[in-house]
């Protein structure tokens, strides 16, 4: 579906100098002398490059429609993780470093959303958190006032975050999985 390059906005996949980019700001310029222009920063979908670039209202770009369906994390396997389709019971295999530090967080039968472009991956959303167990947290050091002090405290998956003084070893927490930090007490 092709677009003018003033209605480029956040969020919009386009399809760019023979790659994929995610519109991440835009900003609509009129200067006193000449036409005015959308300055748009871009992320590349596959590498992760960036690049910023000028597009005029006349100009025409490719907006590009991500197919997106769900799907549950199966197992790991080496440096593979499996997942099914819930629709047709396909399984996929997506390489760790596809899915990045948040691999991590994947637990047996969690849901999460892969994007599809021409039958493609090109990423993967998590649910935003998840319910883990403490096996480690230090002791509270007397004299520390509760409201400023976090102590650290190892999950069940290995990934270390940090606490408030009154968590203990075995209680389950929720943690978020996008900037990795606690959240609150699980019920």
């Amino acid at each position: 579906m092709k677009i003018d390059g003033n209605a480029i906005r956040p969020g919009n996949v386009i399809q760019h100098k023979g790659g994929l980019w995610v519109a991440v700001k835009t900003q609509a310029v009129k200067p006193g002398k000449g036409g005015a222009f959308n300055q748009v920063e871009l992320k590349n979908l596959i590498d992760g490059t960036k690049l910023n670039e000028r597009f005029r209202a006349s100009e025409t770009v490719e907006r590009v429609r991500l197919e997106q369906k769900e799907y549950q994390y199966l197992y790991h396997e080496g440096d593979m993780l499996v997942f099914m389709d819930m629709e047709t019971y396909d399984q996929i295999n997506l390489a760790e470093d596809f899915v990045g530090e948040r691999a991590q967080f994947l637990q047996d039968g969690m849901g999460v959303t892969v994007e599809f472009h021409e039958e493609r991956p090109i990423g993967i959303s998590l649910p935003d958190q998840v319910t883990l167990e403490v096996t480690e947290a230090d002791a509270v050091v007397k004299g520390q006032t509760a409201s400023s002090s976090y102590k650290p405290a190892i999950m069940e998956n290995g990934v270390k975050v940090m606490v408030p003084p009154f968590v203990t070893a075995g209680e389950r927490i929720v943690v978020d999985t996008n900037d990795i930090t606690y959240v609150r007490r699980a019920d």
